[in-house]
């Protein structure tokens, strides 16, 4: 079961909120998600940005805790940059705010975190590494771009079965600012709303 706090802030989404637009951005990644539910198959999902460093780390975390919400069988969530920085430290802030356990495992300049959600799962690892890092799926996965540039700067995504463009803003810009916590848990929780509304349309 998931941890108590993260199910309460799930169950307080409100997708009513999302835009018709986003909607129809959002409707590929459904349609890729069923299609693997009714052919029985696993869904291996890769979530790319820049720097695999905010965005496409808090889809990737939300996208398999969410999974696990909707009793989604077989889904395996990713990320990677079109380069390796670092977590950054706001982003594992901002989940923590919506109640996932964040510990980090090594002080370094890349640090690994162990992002838990329920206590029979094991934990997500999180760090910054490229979108064909070892650890990343090569062949039948979606490629979700949640930045623009990755977008332009990825035309091509080697092995991804589709290729989805699910642009988010960075909340980069309020990076040491007196907003920062403030507008990194907005932008988390965006992406959860909006990653609610692509589960809770799959059928099963």
């Amino acid at each position: 079961m998931l941890f108590e706090t993260l199910q309460t802030q799930i169950k307080s989404l409100d997708t009513s909120s999302i835009s018709l637009s986003r909607q129809n951005l959002l409707q590929p990644l459904i349609d890729f998600i069923q299609s693997k539910v009714d052919a029985g198959q696993p869904i291996k999902l890769n979530f790319i940005c820049t720097h695999n460093s905010r965005r496409s780390h808090l889809s990737q975390v939300w996208a398999q805790a969410l999974g696990y919400f909707y009793n989604i069988k077989k889904l395996f969530c990713y990320s990677g940059g079109t380069e390796s920085t670092a977590l950054f430290p706001a982003a594992a802030k901002a989940l923590e705010a919506s109640g996932f356990k964040v510990d980090s495992q090594t002080q370094t300049k890349n640090p690994l975190y162990d992002i838990g959600f329920a206590a029979q799962q094991p934990p997500i690892k999180g760090f910054s590494k490229t979108y064909d890092h070892v650890e990343n799926p090569k062949t039948a996965f979606a490629a979700i771009l949640t930045c623009s540039q990755a977008d332009n700067d990825c035309p091509y995504i080697p092995g991804a079965e589709v290729r989805i463009p699910l642009p988010f803003e960075d909340p980069k810009a309020f990076d040491n600012t007196s907003q920062q916590a403030e507008k990194y848990r907005e932008r988390s929780l965006q992406i959860a709303t909006e990653l609610k509304y692509v589960f809770s349309n799959i059928k099963q």
